[in-house]
């Protein structure tokens, strides 16, 4: 390649950031916008707890399904165009959505709009290492992750507060208007990918090959069973904290629960925050001491004070997306040549633990209440820190982990 990197703070990279940031919000805006409009849904359609969860579960589940396809795509026809259909396919299945009339239905149309969605979160890390300077790219990818949690935090707070006026078919609509408005955004400032090469197709391994290859480095291994694992329990937190929340004793609103997602901001503050804390330590251990921050936030949520859950939930939230920003961090360096694969890989695992462990938090509440999805948040947690730990050990230390095997 003989176009020089995009280095921070030229108007290419200002500009890359700013198209990342719309299409970060027209994505998660729409993937998570159900989500403070669970108890709506259930009382609804008369669908169970854990059920409901599955009007944000499908849509993630269909992102895990399309990542690697939508990887594979852009490898053929450029990340850009990739990127753009994605976005444009999700926003046209997303103005069915409100619209449809069962349950059924909108859960399929969930999961289809899921699938198209997966073009972001499966092309744009990929894109960051290949166009940004490596000095440049973790922060880079910070800010990513910070865009997509504003992102997300939008849709849920435009969704909420609208739904509980006027139902929560206006409130998905609104997401949809505001997510028309980002993909606008989006187009105008994305930069050409002026360093990405089209492989030949006589020469590109079989998909198959690339995913069995990155499958068998342990080091990514690792980092596909945090995605896994820290999302499944993220997700599961926020699905049902807010059918705690709405029942006895507290009794809130769904607009004033909704505001419980201002704690994205802080997640949002500690996605990019945390690389700059890496400077002088280890990238794995950074990532523990993340996990141990989730630990301490997560136990603060079952005291009964409503002001020390929100706390807890700060906490929570600032060490996941600071553990997120750092294990999607650590792909690129560990997968080399591999990236797309193993960064598509590594958002299969994401999404599905987004998926199923957040509809096994619904059982768990079902059966224990929210100390139920206390213990089974904290159990996934500590895998994830054992799985990392164990790696480290095994290749003689944290800073001998975090260098590609």
């Amino acid at each position: 390649m003989s176009t020089p990197a995009i280095e921070a703070g030229s108007g290419p990279y200002r500009r890359v950031l700013l198209a990342l940031f719309g299409a970060g919000v027209a994505t998660f805006a729409q993937m998570y916008a159900p989500q403070g409009l669970l108890p709506m849904l259930s009382a609804d359609f008369g669908v169970s707890i854990s059920d409901s969860s599955w009007a944000v579960g499908a849509a993630t589940i269909g992102v895990a399904v399309g990542v690697l396809p939508w990887a594979r795509l852009a490898d053929r026809i450029g990340r850009v165009s990739a990127m753009r259909l994605s976005v444009f396919a999700a926003l046209v299945i997303g103005v069915a959505v409100p619209l449809w009339p069962d349950f059924g239905g909108i859960v399929a149309l969930r999961f289809l709009e899921g699938v198209a969605l997966a073009g972001l979160p499966a092309i744009a890390v990929t894109y960051i290492n290949e166009q940004i300077a490596p000095r440049a790219a973790g922060l880079a990818a910070g800010t990513f992750i910070a865009g997509n949690t504003l992102g997300g935090l939008a849709g849920r707070l435009l969704a909420t507060p609208i739904g509980d006026a006027l139902g929560w078919r206006f409130g998905l609509a609104a997401v949809t208007a505001l997510s028309a408005l980002a993909v606008v955004v989006f187009l105008v400032a994305v930069p050409p990918p002026a360093r990405f090469v089209r492989q030949d197709p006589a020469t590109r391994p079989s998909l198959a090959g690339a995913v069995l290859a990155n499958l068998r480095d342990p080091g990514l291994r690792v980092l596909f069973a945090q995605a896994f694992l820290l999302m499944g329990g993220f997700v599961a937190v926020y699905n049902y904290l807010s059918f705690r929340l709405e029942a006895a004793p507290y009794w809130l609103t769904p607009t004033s629960v909704s505001f419980l997602f201002l704690a994205y901001l802080a997640g949002a503050a500690s996605s990019r925050a945390v690389w700059r804390f890496v400077a002088g330590r280890t990238l794995t251990g950074v990532l523990l001491a993340a996990i141990g921050v989730m630990l301490v936030g997560l136990g603060l949520t079952l005291l009964e004070p409503i002001a020390l859950i929100l706390l807890g939930l700060v906490i929570f939230t600032v060490g996941f997306f600071a553990a997120h920003s750092i294990a999607s961090g650590m792909i690129g360096p560990r997968a080399g040549r591999g990236n797309s694969q193993a960064a598509a890989l590594y958002n299969l695992c994401y999404y599905a633990g987004s998926g199923v462990l957040g509809w096994v938090g619904g059982q768990a509440f079902s059966a224990w209440g929210w100390p139920g999805v206390v213990g089974m948040v904290a159990v996934l947690a500590a895998i994830a820190a054992l799985l990392a730990w164990r790696y480290a050990r095994a290749r003689g230390g944290f800073a001998a982990a975090d260098r590609p095997a």
